[in-house]
């Protein structure tokens, strides 16, 4: 399955650099992004490097979820792909 990366998980002051909300193909609410608890994400770079992460819980009543990167991610992989196993 593959998702797409929206944002950091922020707030008004801060950031958490290891923490991403992404967007998941055919997941449109939060029952669905739910479900996906558990599931492990991997980032490929353009250097071919791979970074791999784990779905923490939905985020919002949309269908995003937040997941945790054993690494934080540059500011460029915002708005790439990620695959969902």
């Amino acid at each position: 399955m593959k998702g797409k990366i929206i944002q950091f998980q922020r707030g008004k002051q801060i950031y958490t650099p290891r923490h991403f909300l992404v967007e998941a193909e055919g997941v449109k609410d939060r029952a669905a992004a739910e479900k996906m608890k558990g599931r492990n994400v991997e980032w490929k770079s353009p250097g071919g490097k791979i970074i791999k992460g784990q779905v923490s819980v939905a985020h919002g009543n949309k269908g995003l979820l937040r997941v945790i990167f054993e690494k934080g991610l540059p500011g460029q992989a915002i708005t790439t792909e990620v695959d969902i196993k």
